[in-house]
């Protein structure tokens, strides 16, 4: 229950649906070893066990977004008798590119706006500034993962609510202006130091994958027997790193308030250890202005975490391609090799089932909130 008597998290028949101040909803459940979660009319994935290789599981996530599959992998950390899921690139550079990506250029590079191609509604709305200059490539991979998620939240809101005939209007809750309304202007203003602290998480994701891409190499063949169990008992990058990005609207309490993280928020952990609801404390470093705000402090799932981790792991993974790209030719140094080598657990074919578990879950997650609205006498499913 939210503090306004909202109904905001339901455990039933299988599933966990959880609700965001705007309406969005965030369905889980796990079925005949499958993991499998939507996030609106139009989004979700599911999850299977791949392999297992050193102790470890890795499990094949088929994304399936407005009509589009894609086939990603993620590895399995067992934490505290938790199970967290962490991605794996599908691809490695060499050692050389990794040093090249994490020391400082020479000298300064000038890349504005222009050089970006920004431009449009999403950069109207947000008004988002860049670095005014680059002094090494986790600055610029900073602007370009921060700039990748304001563009995916003005292109994804409104929330579609997931529920449209369930979900109820809750008129304590703050709103959210519809992108489309150009004469509102957020203008983000994420500090200097803010921006600073993404750079140096930046530089550690990019020593971790470089660690990664070693033992990629030492690995060797897969290893079958998909669907063992994790063995070996390690913290998820959700609890050694410091610096998060939100990646999807999130509903909270601070100071005993609801507000709301939404995608491009930051965030710094200041918990080491979950509590008993497998929650740490985070502190608000940037936010919107309809959002929890900057200095506070909110409890945040281990696994939300853990997905805004994967999430600017994935989009880091796609900066280093554009960067790889770029080096050499105008502003970008020279990197000394930007050659790829393929993962040892590639990416499967993409699961096409995966369409129809998620549009059931969808139908369930309706009767479902449709049944506890009507026991709540009416009080309605957190919406908006």
């Amino acid at each position: 229950m939210s503090p306004k008597g909202q109904v905001r998290s339901v455990d039933r028949n299988g599933m966990h649906i959880e609700r965001n101040l705007h309406g969005g909803r965030t369905v889980v459940s796990e079925r005949n070893g499958a993991r499998i979660v939507t996030t609106g009319r139009n989004g979700g994935y599911v999850q299977r066990a791949y392999v297992t290789r050193n102790g470890h599981t890795y499990y094949q996530r088929t994304f399936y977004e407005h009509g589009v599959y894609r086939s990603a992998v993620y590895r399995g950390y067992v934490y505290g008798g938790v199970t967290y899921y962490g991605y794996v690139p599908a691809v490695y550079y060499g050692p050389a590119f990794y040093v090249w990506a994490y020391n400082p250029w020479p000298g300064p590079v000038y890349w504005g706006v222009g050089d970006w191609g920004w431009g449009g509604p999403w950069y109207a709305y947000y008004g988002y500034q860049p670095y005014p200059y680059y002094v090494g490539p986790a600055p610029w991979l900073t602007d370009y993962i921060m700039a990748g998620n304001l563009q995916d939240a003005y292109n994804n809101a409104p929330q579609d609510n997931g529920n449209d005939n369930n979900a109820t209007t809750d008129q304590s809750a703050p709103s959210q202006q519809a992108p489309n309304q150009t004469t509102v202007n957020v203008n983000i203003n994420i500090s200097p130091a803010v921006k600073d602290q993404i750079a140096e998480e930046v530089k550690q994701e990019i020593k971790d994958e470089q660690t990664s891409a070693a033992q990629n190499q030492q690995n060797g063949p897969n290893t079958s027997n998909p669907g063992a169990p994790d063995t070996v008992n390690e913290a998820p990058p959700a609890l050694t790193h410091r610096i998060f990005i939100v990646s999807s609207d999130l509903a909270v309490s601070a100071d005993g308030q609801e507000c709301s993280l939404t995608q491009g928020d930051v965030l710094k952990r200041v918990d080491d250890s979950p509590d008993q609801d497998q929650r740490v404390g985070v502190t608000v470093l940037s936010s919107k202005k309809s959002d929890c705000g900057s200095g506070k402090t909110v409890a945040v799932l281990v696994d939300d975490l853990q997905e805004m981790y994967n999430h600017s792991r994935e989009r880091l993974n796609d900066g280093e391609k554009v960067l790889a790209a770029k080096q050499g030719h105008g502003k970008i140094p020279n990197a000394p090799d930007a050659s790829t080598v393929a993962s040892n657990v590639p990416p499967p074919k993409a699961d096409t089932s995966a369409a129809g578990a998620l549009q059931q879950q969808q139908a369930e997650a309706d009767r479902t909130e449709s049944q506890v609205q009507q026991e709540a006498g009416g009080g309605g499913v957190g919406g908006q």
